[in-house]
């Protein structure tokens, strides 16, 4: 039996990242992985799904390439390269994480683990380890609908989505989360006939409904149809295609598709770990934890998907983080929830922090809003991307930031700037103090806090 300071368990983005930390603090560190390293993110899930969606974006772009006095004749693609490449992408990714770990000295298991008792954890139903401290770190998986459970054939989840061997030409998208959404605009760019449809009365219902409604025109203007609002019935799936029957705005409706793809969410990893033999609690199938990520069992911590919202890798790493660092005697900061962004990787791009308007109205308190629209931007015109929006929110009284929402070109990469404006508890008057640089999409993100105050230059 070997005695270990830490036991990960899960190789993902929280986990490997925990063990990597705890190592540099000087814990003797194991990670036990069942499947692959980097977990479902970088096998599954936010890389390769990216992967593929610059490849979509870059083959848009040739066909558009006439509006930049470039003349491309005959552009066409090849999905088997396209996942390929994806495929590839991962494949580096994962390979550095055995480097990573290699590096700092964190002992890695293939296996599956188990906990067996107060710092006893079986690997395979045999082998046994112990350790002081133990994170769970086993992820989630796809949420499944009674009734419209994946056959792996024509109702696909994430996995098959990723590895197509040809386009289809219809499909159905059940779900309009960031998974759904940016799977719509993969195949809606390759010229599949593509239909969402979302419970909800509207569509990235997490979003602020401003920006989720101007989202929708866009990708509506790309082809891709949506209907909220929506009760599903059943589905019959033959082997040519697949029926599905929903209610939608009071009447019956019934479509066939070629391919039923499900993204309703996730379902955490807490089945065949060990759970019922300590005390730890469950929240609707999710870990629960403190602000230090200790669940209700001494010496045992959660992080990431299987600890519940939000679902996003970068919070998952983050809280291996502070794990690791509680677990070694540190005092982490932790984390604000209202202060971690999401970004969903569509076409046009979306990216948030903090409260929605309708949220901020909640509160009770007098707000602020800004808004800045790409048409008016020199970049945005220069990059042909002039549908977007920058929104921002603020406390009347006090100019702390609430929120930003951003719909357009690149505003992932953007969103960051007002995410460390937050954590750093910022003001308007730090934001419009702030030297943004011309030409950028950035300046956009000025020119938004400056009309939440009637300061606006450039509208």
């Amino acid at each position: 039996m070997e005695n270990f300071d830490l036991v990960v368990i899960g190789g993902g983005p929280g986990g490997y990242v925990a063990a990597i930390r705890a190592a540099q603090l000087g814990q003797k560190t194991a990670v036990i992985e069942r499947e692959h390293l980097g977990g479902i993110c970088l096998n599954w899930g936010c890389i390769p799904t990216k992967a593929l969606l610059k490849s979509a974006e870059l083959y848009q772009k040739m066909n558009h390439a006439e509006e930049f006095g470039i003349s491309v004749q005959g552009a066409s693609f090849d999905i088997e390269k396209i996942v390929a490449r994806s495929r590839d992408v991962s494949k580096k990714l994962v390979g550095g994480i055995g480097g990573l770990l290699k590096k700092n000295k964190v002992t890695v298991i293939e296996g599956e683990a188990k906990l067996e008792g107060k710092g006893l954890i079986v690997v395979n139903g045999k082998d046994q380890i112990k350790a002081k401290n133990i994170i769970i770190a086993t992820g989630a998986r796809a949420r499944v609908l009674k009734g419209f459970k994946p056959n792996g054939k024509n109702i696909w989840t994430y996995r098959e989505a990723l590895v197509p061997k040809s386009t289809p030409k219809s499909m159905i998208v059940v779900g309009s989360g960031a998974i759904g959404i940016e799977f719509a605009c993969f195949y809606n760019a390759l010229g599949v006939d593509v239909t969402v449809l979302e419970a909800a009365e509207r569509i990235l219902p997490v979003e602020d409904k401003e920006i989720s409604q101007m989202a929708q025109k866009a990708f509506e203007a790309k082809g891709i149809k949506f209907k909220t609002g929506v009760k599903l019935d059943l589905q019959k799936a033959s082997a040519k295609e697949v029926a599905v029957s929903f209610e939608h705005a009071g009447k019956k409706e019934i479509i066939k598709t070629e391919i039923l793809l499900m993204a309703v969410g996730i379902s955490g990893n807490v089945e065949n770990i060990g759970l019922e033999k300590t005390k730890i609690k469950l929240d609707r199938g999710h870990i629960i934890t403190n602000g230090l990520m200790q669940t209700a069992e001494a010496g045992i911590y959660a992080i990431g998907d299987v600890a519940g919202a939000p679902w996003l890798a970068h919070k998952a790493s983050h809280e291996g983080i502070i794990a690791a660092e509680a677990i070694a005697g540190k005092k982490p900061h932790q984390i604000t929830k209202t202060n971690i962004p999401g970004c969903t990787y569509s076409s046009p791009q979306i990216a948030s922090v903090g409260l929605t308007e309708e949220a901020a109205k909640a509160t009770g308190k007098e707000i602020k809003i800004g808004r800045f629209p790409f048409y008016a931007n020199g970049k945005a015109l220069i990059l042909g991307e002039t549908d977007g929006l920058i929104k921002t929110i603020f406390d009347a009284k006090t100019g702390e930031m609430l929120g930003a929402h951003m719909v357009g070109a690149d505003v992932t990469e953007m969103i960051q700037g007002y995410v460390v404006a937050k954590e750093m508890e910022g003001t308007e008057l730090d934001l419009m103090n702030t030297i943004f640089p011309h030409p950028t999409l950035s300046e956009m993100m000025h020119e938004s806090v400056l009309q939440a105050f009637g300061k606006q230059i450039h509208i």
